[in-house]
């Protein structure tokens, strides 16, 4: 069974496919600051980076009524269980590389000596990294399928469309099951799914012995997705990439061109905010009872469980979902759409004074009620309202102290997503 620990891989990153991320469009020649930068980045990184990657065999593939199962355990991607039924694949290879640690450290330490231009382009030479070594694991299962008669499908991650990333963590743990190496750094996933290192990548290779498959349909043939240059088992043309789980199009809408030497960095939610919360609460909250989905156009879907009491009639437990909406980075996070309604099965809410009293008339308030709608999610941090931590729903005052909960909650994540990006604390605020 195939099984390869790697620490000293080949990190030759292509100047096309980092001048891509970097956001220049194809063709372009890096020339004057940006030249200087760019090698500065991959000569730090060459005599600093400690990169790595794993690939092993998983030990069983199961496709049985729709679920996707590898070791027993589930994983829910549509677009990858539909890869694999297509080409009648037996088996996957799980595959983690890494371009270490080192690289987001140095980052972190350029922004804090003032060095945003270096912290930027640093930051995008470890995303590189992270892309040329899955290309180098697929090349490497290609030779090793190649020998054996079978063919090697492109990669897929958690965080692709059709992959949610909250599988991340169940991925992980099958990366990691039975083993017989030792990663030369602890990998870990957070609880938004971003990895830690960040500049990290945990992937799916489907391998099938029915070659024909893969011949006839390129979107089997993982060479459309590989950057991999003068690679011998090539049968189709490069044509695109896949994404990043860490999008680096995030720097790039945050970071200003590279111009006169100096590159302005944007942070678009107060990161010192004051809550009226405290802050072991918001923690818990945002871990537990909060779910976030950062879509393609780096807008955000959230949807928060909050779990209360009636005031009377005995304190019947109640749970009601929010769901919100927000804009993209640019748009400030601008809450777009809100909306509260009781969670599924929920029937605490029918023992509300207000509810026995005028249950259409309750109902469509806290339905309607969607505060700060059209504004962006910093204003939750002014926005004055009475305190009135009732559980129950009966009353405005109540049903706004909750809206001010869960916007705060979620004032609070995105802010933590933003620290975990590196995005500095002390940066210049958007639209301020």
């Amino acid at each position: 069974m195939l099984e390869l620990l790697d620490i000293h891989p080949d990190v030759n990153v292509q100047e096309s496919e980092y001048t891509r991320l970097l956001g220049y469009p194809p063709e372009h020649e890096l020339s004057g600051r940006a030249r200087e930068l760019a090698e500065w980045a991959r000569q730090w990184y060459n005599k600093n980076g400690k990169p790595w990657m794993h690939i092993r065999e998983a030990d069983g593939l199961d496709i049985v009524n729709q679920q996707l199962r590898i070791n027993g355990t589930i994983l829910v991607s549509q677009r990858l269980h539909d890869q694999l039924v297509a080409a009648q694949a037996h088996n996957v290879i799980l595959a983690a590389v890494s371009a270490g640690r080192q690289c987001e450290e140095k980052a972190r330490e350029l922004w804090q000596e003032g060095k945003p231009d270096e912290y930027f382009f640093l930051e995008v030479y470890g995303s590189a990294v992270v892309e040329h070594l899955t290309a180098n694991a697929g090349f490497r299962l290609c030779d090793w399928a190649d020998r054996k008669g079978i063919a090697v499908l492109p990669h897929y991650s958690p965080g692709y469309p059709g992959w949610d990333i909250s599988d991340q963590g169940r991925l992980l743990n099958l990366v990691l099951q039975h083993t017989t190496h030792q990663f030369p750094e602890d990998l870990q996933v957070l609880s938004t799914g971003m990895l830690q290192p960040k500049k990290s990548l945990l992937a799916v290779f489907g391998i099938t012995s029915h070659v024909e498959k893969v011949q006839r349909l390129t979107s089997l043939i993982p060479c459309e997705n590989c950057s991999l240059p003068a690679c011998q088992y090539r049968r189709v043309p490069y044509k695109k990439f896949l994404p990043q789980i860490e999008d680096v199009r995030r720097f790039q809408s945050l970071t200003n061109e590279v111009a006169d030497g100096r590159a302005t960095q944007i942070v678009v939610l107060n990161p010192n905010a004051s809550y009226s919360i405290s802050t072991r609460a918001l923690r818990k909250w945002s871990q537990e009872r909060l779910h976030l989905r950062i879509l393609d156009d780096q807008s955000v879907e959230a949807r928060f469980r909050y779990e209360g009491t009636t005031c009377s009639n005995m304190g019947r437990p109640l749970e009601f979902d929010y769901h919100v909406r927000l804009g993209k980075p640019e748009e400030r996070y601008k809450i777009i759409d809100a909306n509260c309604v009781p969670a599924p099965n929920d029937t605490g809410h029918h023992h509300m004074c207000e509810y026995k009293d005028n249950a259409q008339t309750l109902m469509s308030r806290i339905a309607d009620e969607n505060p700060l709608l059209g504004r962006p999610l910093d204003d939750v941090l002014t926005w004055k309202r009475q305190q009135s931590p009732s559980g129950c729903y009966c009353k405005a005052d109540s049903r706004d102290h909750k809206w001010g909960l869960v916007l705060e909650v979620l004032h609070f994540a995105m802010v933590r997503l933003e620290q975990q990006a590196n995005l500095p604390l002390k940066q210049e605020r958007a639209g301020a």
